[in-house]
């Protein structure tokens, strides 16, 4: 018996070498030949763990192999999509300066638009005025024609108001009841011109 026997201690026991568990994916099978699993069930022990060192070598490289193809693609993929959305901001930043382009013309459009319109509300504002005054001179004609075939009538006559008309025998203020709804300002204004004519209508009779 050995020095373990007479000690009462016993030896570790002679056998395989006991290899951390390894987790198969559950969606793995792995198919084994009969053949081969007789093959290693007769394996001697050293033969067995040379083996198995030989296939985790193999498999270390190869996960090596696999880790850089993956890296590669993962690169490549990443390097593909920085492209497209390279090219995508390329697109996005001419769309903007045409977008700015466009703002600048219609900017410069608006103005001259702005600048048409204020001129056109002058000019009708002129026309306005200028309607205004050949109302009161048609007046003031038909008032001079009165007097000169009939002698009872006088061009000066302060009841002569081209503001006023004649309706259904009554004599009324148009300002007043006028049913065109113009302002104050225009029978203002246009007060201001008949006085104006009388007067010089008075000074041409004068002479």
């Amino acid at each position: 018996m050995g020095a373990g026997s007479a000690s009462g201690v016993k030896g570790p026991k002679v056998g395989l070498i006991e290899l951390p568990k390894t987790t198969v994916r559950k969606d793995i099978e792995i198919n084994v030949p009969e053949t081969l699993m007789d093959s290693i069930n007769n394996m001697e022990p050293r033969a067995l763990v040379k083996a198995m060192v030989e296939f985790s070598s193999k498999m270390l490289l190869l996960s090596r192999r696999v880790g850089s193809l993956y890296e590669r693609e993962l690169k490549e993929g990443n390097q593909t999509k920085m492209e497209e959305l390279q090219d995508k901001r390329v697109r996005c930043l001419d769309s903007e300066e045409k977008l700015k382009g466009r703002i600048v013309d219609l900017e410069a459009d608006y103005d001259d638009i702005k600048e048409k319109h204020d001129g056109l509300e002058g000019e009708l504002e002129d026309l306005k005025s200028c309607i205004i005054q050949e109302h009161i001179n048609g007046f003031q004609k038909g008032v001079r024609q009165a007097s000169f075939f009939y002698e009872n009538v006088d061009a000066n006559d302060v009841r002569f108001d081209v503001n006023k008309d004649v309706v259904d025998d009554v004599l009324i203020n148009e300002v007043e009841s006028s049913l065109e709804g113009d302002g104050e300002k225009e029978a203002a204004d246009a007060d201001a011109g008949g006085d104006e004519i009388v007067v010089e209508n008075v000074e041409q009779k004068a002479t």
